[in-house]
């Protein structure tokens, strides 16, 4: 049984808000701050489910101008 949940990442780019849903199986800051940096064109995204990459941390993504990411599980 896929045990995946959709959640709701908010952050600003270059001063601008930002906002995406996305579904996984479980959500912490690391994830968050990774995924909103692959959805702002920094970080990279696994071309398969069983693939790993590196995550972008939160001080390369704040280099590239992303900012106060914040998340919630979507209702």
């Amino acid at each position: 049984m896929n045990s995946a949940k959709l959640f709701v990442i908010e952050y600003t780019l270059h001063g601008t808000a930002k906002s995406f849903i996305i579904r996984l199986e479980k959500m912490d800051n690391a994830e968050a701050w990774h995924w909103a940096s692959c959805d702002a064109g920094v970080g990279r995204i696994p071309r398969f489910g069983r693939e790993k990459v590196q995550k972008t941390s939160k001080p390369m993504a704040e280099k590239f101008g992303v900012e106060n990411v914040k998340w919630r599980p979507a209702n």
